[in-house]
């Protein structure tokens, strides 16, 4: 939802000449009653098609059903008919925000700090996306100007722990949480992200104090969910495997509600790829999309072990670690009928999508290694769109156990994109998509894609790194094997343990959980016995 206030000096300075309709748009907007308002804001904006404030409502209402691409173009005609609007200019930098054009969004806020300099809304909100394209240590600094202004705000202590987890300071990472706690002991995102460090040890006087928070009536569900996602680490910990079980169950049973995901659409869209991605349809596009080679793309299920790869790739001299680019489903969204608009697509068309890929990632890479890691793991579902407009990117599936992944998804809250990971049965039958898929890319491009076997990564660590480099046809280099003592920002809930040598907990955890697996286990079939192999499809 866009920011508007109604007691703001922007929102309506010449309200007292404003139609009574116009009112009425305005008020129900502030009571959310977005059925009320629209119609009302279409009449008046047919009227007068230049009045800016009702622009800006409309964008408003956009936002908050999360169209926030006509958002960003009811604000941008805003600002073309008043370019003084700063109101309308901070929405835009939101709308922009939330479309990861993070660049853009901090193009607009540093205008409105121009004017505006001590505004720490702007500031806040400019330190987010400055952390989202890498420029940490300016995020830092500014969240760190906002605490001085504003020492008692606990999100924003929770903001900054989230970036200093990611630079590596942990323990002052672990001091702006506890702050967070203090200021607001129910605020169960501080608590999550300190169970998320996977290093934090909760004692008794956290436990008790969660448990407390947990039973209040007047918290948020939000608060609750992570609350359980805290608790169940924390029993976890104490080999506690009921109780652990019970608060994950309901943390994850909490915040499915709150999210509309159908495993249909995604076993629909993995049968739609799989008809349209013959051997034919890539042997009449040989030759076709982007030729550079930088990108190297890890993909496979969260919690798979990727960030382990990344790590290991990220400490070789020519490969750059990134981070998870929202880049590739954004471009993907823009194909009608996509994966079957892919047919469509003309030679010129694969090229200049896989030019875009490489500007917009361009955005994120701070040195000038000559390969960069994309490893946003959902990626596996886009794997042949991949390869049409960049041919010569390295692929590499990282893939876990399909019992010891999908447990440690479902205990891991997300804070966004991974719809299918609250539920056991959803869960199974995600990776069970995701392994048929990779399945069909094998058969059709064999050698495309260079898997790694978490449990055979850990079995024999230099063999399975010797291989890897030699796949993304790197040259070995030992501080590939020292992987942990790179310094280096990990955005990813594996930061921390990425930073240790690699170890066999992750191999052995779920087994605990088992008696409580069977939904998984049935929607998963035979994709477990057949494991590290896929089974044969029908």
């Amino acid at each position: 939802m866009l920011i508007l206030d109604p007691n703001e000096p922007n929102w309506q300075p010449e309200s007292n000449r404003w139609p009574p309709h116009l009112i009425d748009a305005a008020l129900a907007l502030a009571d959310n009653r977005l059925s009320v308002a629209e119609p009302l804001l279409r009449k008046h904006l047919k009227a007068d098609p230049f009045d800016v404030q009702a622009i800006r409502m409309l964008a408003e209402l956009a936002g908050r059903i999360g169209r926030y691409r006509d958002a960003e173009t009811l604000l941008g005609r805003a600002l073309e008919l008043k370019p003084d609007f700063a109101a309308a200019r901070a929405n835009l930098a939101i709308a922009l925000y939330r479309q990861n054009k993070s660049v853009e969004a901090i193009a607009e806020l540093d205008r409105l700090l121009k004017e505006d300099p001590d505004n720490i809304g702007h500031a806040n909100l400019k330190a987010a996306a400055l952390g989202r394209i890498g420029r940490f240590d300016e995020a830092i600094a500014l969240y760190e100007g906002v605490l001085i202004q504003v020492p008692t705000q606990p999100k924003v202590w929770t903001s900054l722990g989230h970036l200093l987890k990611t630079v590596g300071r942990q323990a002052e990472g672990i001091a702006a949480y506890r702050r967070a706690i203090e200021i607001m002991p129910e605020l169960g995102d501080a608590w999550w992200s300190l169970a998320n460090l996977k290093t934090v040890r909760f004692d008794e006087t956290d436990i008790a104090a969660m448990l407390a928070q947990r039973a209040r009536t007047d918290i948020s569900d939000e608060d609750r969910f992570h609350l359980d996602f805290a608790l169940g680490k924390a029993f976890e910990d104490r080999k506690e495997a009921a109780r652990a079980f019970d608060h994950y169950a309901a943390g994850n049973a909490l915040r499915r509600t709150k999210i509309a995901y159908e495993p249909g659409e995604t076993e629909r869209f993995v049968a739609d790829s799989i008809a349209l991605c013959t051997p034919a349809f890539f042997a009449v596009r040989a030759g076709t999309g982007c030729a550079a080679p930088d990108p190297i793309f890890v993909i496979g299920m969260p919690r798979s072990g990727s960030t382990l790869v990344e790590q290991i790739l990220s400490s070789h001299p020519l490969v750059e670690g990134t981070s998870e680019l929202p880049d590739i489903p954004a471009i993907a969204r823009r194909i009608a009928d996509y994966p079957k608009g892919m047919d469509a697509l003309s030679p010129g068309e694969l090229r200049a999508l896989g030019e875009e890929y490489l500007a917009r990632a361009a955005v994120q890479r701070q040195t000038d290694r000559p390969f960069f890691i994309d490893k946003l793991p959902n990626n596996w579902a886009h794997v042949p769109f991949i390869h049409l407009i960049l041919p010569n990117a390295t692929i590499i599936d990282a893939r876990r156990h399909p019992l010891g992944c999908c447990f440690s998804n479902f205990k891991q809250h997300f804070a966004r994109g991974q719809a299918f990971s609250y539920a056991l049965d959803d869960m199974g039958r995600y990776y069970r998509d995701y392994v048929r898929l990779m399945a069909h890319v094998d058969s059709v491009l064999p050698g495309l894609v260079h898997r790694v076997i978490y449990e055979h990564m850990v079995d024999d660590t230099e063999a399975e790194v010797r291989a890897l480099l030699a796949a993304c046809g790197l040259s070995f280099d030992p501080a590939c094997l020292d992987f942990h003592k790179t310094e280096r920002a990990v955005r990813t809930a594996s930061s921390e343990q990425v930073r240790q040598p690699i170890f066999r907990d992750g191999t052995e955890a779920w087994q605990a959980f088992e008696p409580w697996l069977d939904p998984l286990k049935a929607a998963l079939g035979d994709v477990v016995s057949a494991y590290p192999a896929a089974p044969a499809f029908a």
